[in-house]
């Protein structure tokens, strides 16, 4: 075992992840999440109003699973890479689709499936202000821009 791995080891311990204590409270957490996207989208249904997603992602995909979202609420998610156009999210079957459909679309909200990369994902989008579109993260709280 080579010392970055003892270093991270002794980070880990450091801040606790090997104790439960440090796990106390994830469900409540995960599942504050979910029912805050949930609320969210179906608000966003009630009031008219339309939303899509960016970003065909693993944990994007795994909140939509485990939300129990369907493309009644995300009717499909937008996606740089064409190797992952024209196929569906596995379990939500929303369909991924070339990121221009959300210039032609103009939606009120794009999801952002990749959270950790919110911020470069806005400057990339950031058109979609233009119409008064806004930009939603559901983790690790629920932040609408």
């Amino acid at each position: 075992m080579s010392n970055r791995v003892e270093l991270v080891i002794d980070k880990e311990q450091q801040l606790g992840l090997d104790t439960p204590g440090y796990y106390s409270g994830f469900q409540q957490k995960a599942d504050n999440v979910r029912d805050d996207f949930i609320e969210f989208l179906e608000q966003t249904k009630r009031q008219g109003r339309t939303v899509a997603a960016y970003g065909a992602a693993a944990k994007g995909n795994t909140l939509l699973n485990y939300s129990g979202i369907s493309s009644k609420f995300i009717p499909y998610v937008v996606d740089r890479n064409q190797a992952k156009r024209g196929k569906y999210l596995p379990g939500s079957k929303i369909p991924i689709v070339a990121d221009s459909r959300i210039a032609d679309d103009r939606p009120d909200y794009v999801v952002i499936f990749p959270w950790n990369l919110r911020d470069e994902v806005i400057d990339q989008l950031a058109y979609i202000r233009n119409w008064g579109g806004r930009f939603v993260t559901a983790v690790p709280t629920l932040e609408i821009q």
